[in-house]
């Protein structure tokens, strides 16, 4: 059964559509399973239906034109249900209901299995048998199994808008996808796909012009591999035996098959570049590969697989490294970095769209900052296919229009503008205090990492820098920046904002914070190597960085220290060594610098609970309340299968930021709150009624925090707080909040929270 169950999955992955797939799985399984009948019905959610969408058995006429509704049959049964459905006899269940159109009138056994993804019934994969029997528990789980691989075929398939066209039988169907709110907003632009070098799998379709040039490229590309084959075969000539040297013998002969090249030269004449085309004619081998009986053939598949990427880093190298963007560009990517984000031009960056993370990621954080709405974590994105689209990105909701009609374009062209009028009503509070109608003050302060920040940081009326982010200037970057570099780019900040304060975090990299240059390669990076780890771990790299940040404050006195990823007091005392060395060094150099005021961020759990500890050593707190609630709930922020369980208004994450406030209070040390939850406006109101003493957010999301502080009593705020503290779920608590802000005349904030 587990090769039968391997060569049908590898048949259903190659197969070129959705409807092909289908076939092939109704085809083989009634083969494998000596049954008289399989069919697959898909969901239609729209019309409530179960509809029959390929069937090896029934009458084919009837593919496409019989609907089952939801809850009624067998099929709606088994998707009630949510489990197996194995039956001797079809006629005698309660919920059976016999359909003309199928002809099944001489079928008795039923086994039905649901397709499920992501708690989404997607189908129902049945079988069904003239004589009478009950399926044995190996058929069943088979059956399971299968049911399990088509559901990702199927949710390609809706993301790709596969589905909406077959089941509304229209090649006009335009679709969305459905993601995580990563930054709230709207944006209608055009896709600019971004990929990793030297990933095959990323690679998007490209049209190119010159296609003369772009086959000479690729046979370049072919010939620049084939030369580093020779060289590795030579250097191991002494070093192997000569039955693994003929393994590079192989590869050679490979990359001369015309197969190859000749495959991929027809899809560059078909008007895909180069890498596009490479991509189709790999994937087409190592198909071929996996599908053979022979296990050592099948084991050829990875080779193949690192020729590809090969050959596709040489043609990325010998590209230019610009990219062309769009007036209006949708950053569309599997992962979209930092990095790229910062490449985009000022002015043409219009939304984000990423298969992978949440609204915590860093890149979510990014666009936050520059107030660019972001949809993050969207199942099955077919990346390969939206290079140039037309595309909506609603950050409120979370999805993305494909294509877009002209209604649902003009609609959103319509929020866009209704957003920006709201920004610039909100402009007028820019120079007005953040302090409630009682006389309560909490100062509103700045997050930012790129240059670009501080002049929309300072136009929003920020009193100060809350946290700025020392890992931009290295994520943007292809090597380890220097320590007068590193100082020009602190001073620029510091002298921006002075006399006001900034607090300027030291290197916090690791988690989804990657350095090219400096890979670290760990099974669970967020629980890893990463923040004051590392740099307690790399003194050389820390006490060039803290050189830099203390020379940028001469004279200023406006500096503020933050230590990131603070697990006990043991990396305090370590870290604090540090600084006075550096300190000292400088001042022994004849550099007037002081040793400045030095926080924690309270972002790992076990530091909730060190706070009397820890405000022996430091001079204030700042609760990273993006990591404080992923470890706290265990949940990885940028794992789109959970990232919808990350909520920082989870009551567990309010009790334990409402502790570490008391606590500091009780040690006479102040708190501030530096992540996302402090832009959400309704989540604002209950850090104001908890006493935090400073709020820390992006420039975009500070008039809006204003507002609301400037429109509720700090007792209100309090009540707010205790009645939230008696709720025990996050979503009673958003309505809770949004209901207040309705209240309050502060309707318009109600879509800027999660």
């Amino acid at each position: 059964m587990l090769d039968t169950l391997r060569r049908i999955v590898q048949e259903v992955n190659s197969a070129p559509d959705l409807p092909g797939a289908l076939t092939l799985i109704v085809q083989r399984v009634k083969q494998a399973m000596h049954v008289d009948v399989c069919s697959v019905y898909l969901t239609d959610g729209d019309n409530r239906q179960y509809v029959l969408m390929a069937t090896d058995g029934y009458n084919l006429a009837a593919v496409g034109r019989v609907r089952i509704d939801f809850c009624h049959g067998l099929v709606g049964e088994v998707a009630r249900r949510e489990e197996p459905l194995n039956l001797d006899e079809a006629a005698a269940h309660p919920a059976y209901v016999y359909t003309d159109e199928i002809g099944e009138e001489p079928y008795h056994g039923f086994l039905g299995v649901p397709i499920i993804q992501h708690r989404k019934v997607l189908g129902v994969l049945v079988v069904r048998q003239q004589q009478r029997r009950r399926f044995a528990e190996a058929e069943e789980t088979f059956l399971v199994t299968l049911a399990a691989q088509l559901a990702g075929a199927i949710t390609h398939a809706e993301a790709s808008g596969e589905i909406t066209r077959l089941l509304a039988d229209s090649s006009e169907a335009r679709y969305a996808l459905k993601g995580l709110s990563g930054v709230p907003g709207a944006a209608v632009g055009r896709a600019r796909v971004v990929y990793p070098l030297a990933n095959l799998d990323a690679i998007p379709d490209r049209p190119v012009s010159d296609i003369e040039a772009e086959i000479a490229s690729f046979r370049a590309a072919v010939a620049s591999v084939e030369r580093d084959m020779r060289q590795m075969s030579a250097r191991m000539v002494d070093s192997l035996p000569a039955e693994d040297i003929a393994l590079f013998d192989a590869l050679i002969l490979m990359l001369r098959s015309e197969n190859l090249v000749d495959r991929t030269i027809d899809g560059i004449r078909a008007g895909n570049w180069a890498p596009g085309a490479l991509r189709d004619t790999i994937a087409e081998h190592v198909q071929a590969f996996e599908r053979m009986e022979d296990p050592y053939l099948r084991e050829r598949a990875s080779d193949v697989r690192d020729l590809g990427r090969r050959i596709l880093e040489h043609l990325q190298s010998t590209r230019p490294a610009a990219v062309e963007y769009y007036p209006r560009t949708i950053l569309v990517g599997e992962d979209v970095s930092a990095s790229q984000l910062a490449e985009v031009p000022p002015g043409r960056l219009a939304g984000v769209v990423s298969a992978h993370g949440s609204a915590a990621s860093h890149v979510a954080i990014l666009a936050r900052a520059l107030g660019i709405p972001a949809v993050m974590g969207v199942d099955d994105l077919p990346v390969g296919r939206l290079e140039g689209q037309q595309l909506v990105v609603d950050g409120y909701e979370g999805r993305v229009f494909v294509k877009p009609s002209r209604a649902i374009r003009e609609e959103f062209e319509r929020l866009e503008h209704e957003e920006s009028e709201l920004a610039q009503g909100l402009r007028e509070l820019a120079d007005l205090p953040a302090e409630t109608p009682d006389g309560h003050r909490v100062p509103l302060y700045a997050n930012t990492g790129l240059l670009t920040d501080i002049t929309p940081s300072l136009r929003s009326g920020a009193e100060g820098v809350g946290l700025y982010r020392t890992e931009v200037p290295f994520l943007i970057r292809d090597r380890f920046p220097g320590e007068e570099e590193q100082r020009r780019i602190y001073r620029q900040v510091l002298e921006a904002f002075a006399p006001a304060p900034v607090t300027v975090r030291t290197l916090d990299v690791g988690g989804d914070k990657m350095l090219s240059y400096f890979p670290v390669v760990e099974d669970n990076p967020f629980l890893g190597w990463r923040g004051i780890r590392i740099t307690l771990d790399h003194p050389e790299i820390f006490l060039t960085q803290l050189r830099a940040i203390l020379r940028a404050g001469a004279g200023l006195d406006n500096l503020r220290l933050l230590l990131p990823m603070i697990g006990s007091v043991g990396e305090i005392d370590d870290t604090l060594g540090l600084i006075h060395r550096a300190c000292d060094e400088l001042q022994d150099e004849g550099e007037d610098v002081r040793f400045p005021p030095v926080g924690v961020m309270v972002e790992v759990p076990s530091a909730v609970y060190q706070v009397e500890a820890m405000a022996r050593r430091v001079d204030f707190f700042s609760i990273g309340s993006n990591d404080l609630t992923q470890y706290l709930l265990a949940v990885d922020r940028n794992n789109a299968s959970v990232a919808q369980l990350y909520d920082a208004l989870h009551p567990a994450v309010l009790r334990a930021i409402r502790q570490v406030v008391d606590d500091a209070h009780a040690q006479g040390k102040a708190v501030s709150v530096c992540g996302e939850m402090a832009g959400d406006p309704g989540a604002a109101l209950l850090l104001l009624g908890m006493g935090v003493d400073s709020l820390s957010m992006s420039a975009a999301s500070l008039p809006r925090v204003k507002w609301v502080i400037r429109s509720f009593n700090l007792a209100q705020a309090q009540a707010l707080l205790d009645e939230v503290q008696t709720l025990e779920d996050p979503a009673t608590i958003r309505t809770l909040l949004n209901r207040t802000l309705e209240q309050g005349g502060l309707g318009g904030l109600v879509h800027a929270g999660r």
